[in-house]
């Protein structure tokens, strides 16, 4: 009978070290991922290229020759009144297609209602291929001159990405995140605001921005119907042969439309739901 040896651990004996029991386990949570947030390249990369693309323009001014014709185009205020009413008409058309774009969204992606999301889509995608002059036109035959007839051409061309994007961002939603919601015991309206909408911000916010920038660019037709903007320094650019004129209204659009975009991108960000930076 053979004496027993020394005791050995098991894992010592399995060819393994022994546990170092001086250092304690991590018992700490995971951190979480920090917030996205605005860099400072966001903050001031655009912002100086249009400071300088503005203060450039002045300057070419400053020393251009300009006839009276140019002269009277650009006098009395009449560049501040253009670009006040291109933003009066980007803004209001804006504001209309979210009232009509996001809640028509939501109805499509209801109930009884998701079988008329092919007709919709449809619908609003006539709207967008049609061309915008020819659609002004037949608006201003319809409702006469004025901002009327600008407004309602310019809502019908930029519903889409807003729709589009609000019943995408809607259908995306996870089906377990919403029974789960329901499980809880949330009604449907809470359902609706407090999961599926906030889940779907990033991709509305996404089509309002597209929206923006396209209202931008259509109010410039605006003109055409008597609705103002800065459409009326390009065509009067362009049908007296005054390249002043033409390069002034051209700039201040350019202009625009980057400011709209680069404050969107801005939202995008600060405006997304806080538990999807985590995960961004």
């Amino acid at each position: 009978m053979t004496p027993p040896g020394p005791a050995v651990e098991p894992r010592e004996r399995d060819g393994f070290p022994p546990p170092d029991e001086s250092t304690p386990p991590d018992e700490s949570p995971p951190r979480p991922r920090p917030r996205r947030r605005v860099t400072w390249q966001q903050l001031t990369v655009l912002p100086c290229f249009l400071v300088a693309l503005l203060l450039g323009t002045w300057l070419w001014f400053q020393q251009a020759d300009l006839d009276p014709i140019s002269e009277n185009a650009l006098s009395d205020g009449q560049v501040s009144k253009a670009l006040w009413q291109h933003i009066e008409l980007t803004v209001i058309s804006t504001f209309f297609v979210l009232v009509i774009a996001v809640p028509l969204g939501i109805l499509l992606t209801r109930g009884p209602l998701r079988r008329a999301t092919p007709v919709a889509m449809a619908v609003a995608n006539t709207g967008q291929a049609a061309p915008a002059i020819g659609l002004l036109a037949l608006l201003v035959i319809w409702l006469g001159t004025g901002m009327k007839a600008a407004l309602v051409g310019i809502i019908v061309y930029a519903i889409l990405p807003v729709l589009a994007n609000t019943v995408a961002g809607l259908r995306a939603n996870d089906p377990t995140l919403l029974e789960a919601a329901r499980g809880i015991g949330m009604s449907p309206a809470g359902v609706l605001t407090r999961v599926e909408l906030p889940l779907a911000v990033p991709l509305i916010l996404a089509g309002v921005r597209t929206a923006l920038v396209l209202n931008v660019g259509t109010a410039t037709l605006a003109t055409f119907g008597g609705g103002g903007g800065l459409g009326v320094l390009i065509t009067t650019g362009i049908t007296n042969q005054r390249m002043p004129v033409l390069v002034l209204g051209s700039i201040l659009t350019v202009a625009l439309a980057l400011l709209v975009d680069w404050l969107a991108s801005l939202a995008e960000v600060l405006l997304r739901p806080r538990g999807l930076e985590a995960g961004t």
